[in-house]
């Protein structure tokens, strides 16, 4: 590929990241210790018992409320039975949190009515603690439906009428924004939800891309933040650090766990982001950042998936597929049903037997009309600038993008695309596919090639390939990754640190809504 954008994929490793992992936590628990174990001994059982206690308790008062269909609309006024049962409800999981530590919730700002604000956006979502606002508002939220199906935890959770999403239903992401935009324009009848727009837990540094489903209907919106303003976090729950289980042990070891819920002013949607859902959605997230006095990033919640897939080639810290992920989602071109078309394009590709293609015409490949976007994608691809590129490179790319931990499969694709007639491919071409599947400029395959031509033919087939693979799993590891990750690129001077170390150059002031995406070539 001909370039690579400013954009790092380690500052998605970072977002993701439990705060302070590394050898300084390590160093606290060996300190800690002592103190751990006596309360795991002493503090920790109590709690938990507690806490599985209140569970108990709560579950009749959800099972007999939620008789009957959860899709019928709630009645209006609500039955004074229901309000009995919500205060008790509320009381029951406040008391099962102190239980757990969290002896005071600080709450600032006013809750808005379900007329005033039918949604609650909430961010940062960090880890299932997060749920404390949950059963503070008693609000409708979006989750998986195997989760109803869950002993006792299943008949709570249906209590607050969620929207469930099931991973089987191939049309469920329309009928959930059908099901939100249908409870967001009722006016006050259904209760309020509450939802994490970032759709994944991070480590609260920094608030990454907003999804869009919050913000469809159109309506305004109450944003809500959460601080955890503890000496010793043991409350973040992401996808580098510790699991779920060693989260709630060390929780419930804390004497004290401390949080705040804010509830932000209303925000009402101008007619322009009524219509735009990703503006209303980014201008919402900029109040929140704002308020919580972090910055923000472009990245998404499919990008931390790219960024951390367990595939044989992992991307590096100076990968461009991230800035390409994100301008095929701005194209309009979902990756997630791209994959399916993959075949057709790769053909396309082959047939071109290694011709190049201008502007025009990768628009007619793609078949979408031409724009700056779709000129910042091809400008990945120009490597020498003359305004022409190899569509076997895009279909690379969009191989990795759509399914990131598929190594083989990928290279399968482009042995089919670049291989002769007998299938074999030489280091000049293995050297292209690979620095096209990593998103890097510079990219040494030799060793890696010699390894694999045992023979000393000078060429391979993907048969050797996957032989070579299967028997060395970590090959990228020892033969691909250069030693020096940061060779000059086109990136703009890298702008002074934020308070948090992190995202900089995505910061409020310096978000890139409104600029448009350098495309600078690689000298």
């Amino acid at each position: 590929m001909a370039v690579r954008f400013g954009t790092s994929v380690t500052w998605t490793h970072a977002a993701l990241r439990t705060p302070g992992a590394g050898r300084d936590v390590a160093v606290r628990e060996y300190l800690l210790r002592p103190l751990i174990a006596f309360m795991t001994l002493t503090l920790f059982p109590i709690r938990l018992l507690l806490a599985v206690t209140m569970m108990l308790l709560a579950w009749p008062f959800t099972f007999f409320a939620t008789l009957g269909s959860s899709e019928r609309e709630p009645e209006q006024p609500p039955a004074m039975w229901r309000k009995v049962v919500d205060i008790l409800l509320k009381a029951i999981m406040r008391t099962m949190w102190f239980a757990g530590g969290f002896h005071w919730v600080v709450v600032k700002g006013q809750q808005a009515s379900p007329p005033e604000a039918a949604i609650l956006t909430l961010a940062p979502h960090s880890s299932y603690f997060d749920a404390i606002a949950v059963t503070l508002t008693m609000s409708s939220i979006v989750m998986k439906a195997e989760s109803r199906d869950i002993p006792i935890w299943g008949t709570l959770i249906k209590y607050i009428r969620p929207v469930f999403v099931s991973r089987s239903d191939q049309d469920s992401r329309r009928k959930t924004v059908e099901q939100i935009r249908r409870r967001a324009q009722s006016n006050g009848k259904w209760p309020q939800m509450m939802i994490f727009p970032e759709g994944t837990c991070t480590n609260r540094t920094c608030l990454i891309t907003f999804k869009p489903g919050a913000f469809i209907p159109g309506v305004p919106v109450q944003p809500v933040v959460l601080r955890y303003p503890n000496k010793l976090d043991t409350i973040t729950w992401t996808w580098q650090g510790p699991g779920a289980l060693k989260i709630l042990w060390l929780t419930l070891c804390q004497f004290h766990n401390r949080v705040e819920i804010e509830f932000l002013p209303v925000y009402s949607p101008s007619e322009e982001e009524k219509k735009d859902p990703a503006l209303y959605a980014s201008n919402v997230r900029r109040v929140m950042a704002e308020a919580l006095g972090i910055s923000v990033t472009d990245y998404t919640f499919e990008d931390c998936q790219l960024a951390l897939a367990e595939g044989q080639l992992r991307l590096p810290a100076d990968t461009c597929l991230l800035e390409f992920a994100r301008l095929v989602r701005a194209l309009g071109l979902k990756p997630e049903t791209l994959e399916k078309d993959l075949d057709k394009y790769s053909e396309s590709a082959r047939m071109q037997r290694g011709g190049r293609m201008g502007l025009p015409e990768f628009a007619e490949y793609l078949g979408v009309p031409v724009s700056d976007t779709l000129e910042d994608m091809f400008s990945l691809f120009d490597e020498g600038g003359d305004g022409k590129m190899d569509p076997r490179e895009y279909v690379v790319a969009l191989s990795v993008v759509c399914r990131p931990s598929q190594t083989l499969d990928t290279i399968q694709l482009a042995f089919k695309m670049y291989g002769s007639h007998d299938g074999y491919i030489h280091e000049g071409t293995l050297s292209s596919i690979l620095k096209t599947a990593l998103g890097v400029t510079e990219l040494s395959v030799t060793s890696l090639f010699q390894a694999i031509d045992q023979e000393g033919t000078g060429r391979i087939t993907f048969a050797d390939f996957c032989r070579f693979a299967e028997a060395f799993p970590n090959f990228a590891e020892e033969y691909l990754y250069p030693k020096q990750t940061h060779p000059d690129t086109c990136a703009q001077t890298p702008p002074a640190p934020t308070p948090n170390g992190f995202c900089a150059d995505f910061s409020p002031e310096n978000s890139d809504i409104g600029r448009k995406p350098f495309r600078k070539k690689l000298d």
